[in-house]
Parts: C-alpha cells; sequence; structure tokens
C-alpha cells in the first residue's frame, strides 16, 4: 500500500503546512506549474516526488520533469499531466491517446478547481486536486490525499485551507 498526497499549481509557494502532508505521505505526486523548483526541491528532500511541469514552468522544470508522467504502481495504471481536461472534454493534447490506451487514474491541474469524477465510457477515474499554492483566483486551496493497494484507489482525503 502506498499513501500519496496529490498536489498542483503550487506556483512558487510551499509552507510548513503542506510540508507536514508530505511527510506523512509515502510518494508525493505534483500536477504542474511548479514556479520556482525550491518547491519539488523541498519535497524532494523528504519523500519521492512524481512531477509533470505546467503551463507556467520555464526551461528548468521541463528540464528536470515531463509533460506527461505514465507510471503502475501497486497495480493502478496512473497518467499525470497538467493540462488534460476532464471527462467528456479531454483537452486535445491527450483526447486521442487516452481514448486508445485509458488509464485506471488520470490526474491533472491547470484549472484550479478540485475535481474528482467518474469517466464510465473509458473506465477511468479523473482527479484533479485544484490549487494549493496563493495565486490564481480559487478562493480556497485544495490537495488530495489516497491510497493504493493491490489495483485499487481508497481513502481519498480533501485537505483544504483557506487563501491566504
Amino acid at each position: 500500500m502506498k499513501k500519496i498526497l496529490l498536489l498542483s499549481d503550487t506556483h512558487s509557494y510551499i509552507d510548513d503546512t503542506i510540508l507536514k502532508h508530505v511527510k506523512n505521505a509515502d510518494e508525493v505526486w505534483h500536477a504542474g506549474d511548479i514556479g520556482d523548483l525550491s518547491v519539488t526541491d523541498q519535497i524532494q528532500k523528504l519523500k519521492p516526488l512524481r512531477a509533470v511541469w505546467g503551463n507556467i514552468d520555464g526551461d528548468k522544470a521541463r528540464a528536470e520533469f515531463p509533460e506527461h508522467n505514465r507510471f503502475t504502481i501497486e497495480g493502478v495504471d496512473v497518467w499525470i499531466t497538467h493540462i488534460g481536461g476532464y471527462p467528456g472534454r479531454y483537452n486535445i493534447r491527450v483526447r486521442d491517446a487516452i481514448k486508445a490506451n485509458p488509464p485506471q487514474l488520470f490526474i491533472c491541474g491547470h484549472s484550479h478547481i478540485l475535481k474528482v469524477m467518474s469517466d464510465k465510457k473509458l473506465g477511468l477515474l479523473h482527479i484533479n486536486p485544484g490549487a494549493i499554492g496563493i495565486h490564481g483566483f480559487h478562493k480556497v486551496r485544495t490537495m488530495l490525499r489516497f491510497t493504493i493497494d493491490n489495483g485499487k484507489i481508497d481513502n481519498l482525503e480533501v485537505i483544504q485551507y483557506d487563501r491566504k
């Protein structure tokens, strides 16, 4: 079993509250718009990190992280990208590939809107953790915690804070 902390859209912001949750995870996944790489550096000092770059990320982030990160963990096929859309409205960047070979878990960021949706047509779970950073239009900062064990995604929890 793996305990996952999923976050996105930090936009160069990380604090002790976020790092407290990092310490309690087995792995941290970041769905892009990292901003300053000091964010991912701090996470990587504490836990393994899987991340993708987002549209605000510059050359350094794009050199360190891929645009798409697809992997299998605990029997679950996972695909993380920053701009992915959601069921029924997948972004053109992923639309054909996701239909041809859907993962079990599709994760993206970008919208700053927390979303957890089942795509019954493709048989996948779509997750967008919202934004945990302090820059953007969102009023509440969010990230997600869940477990993956033997092919199952379980114990999904929303972690939220007021915007600073």
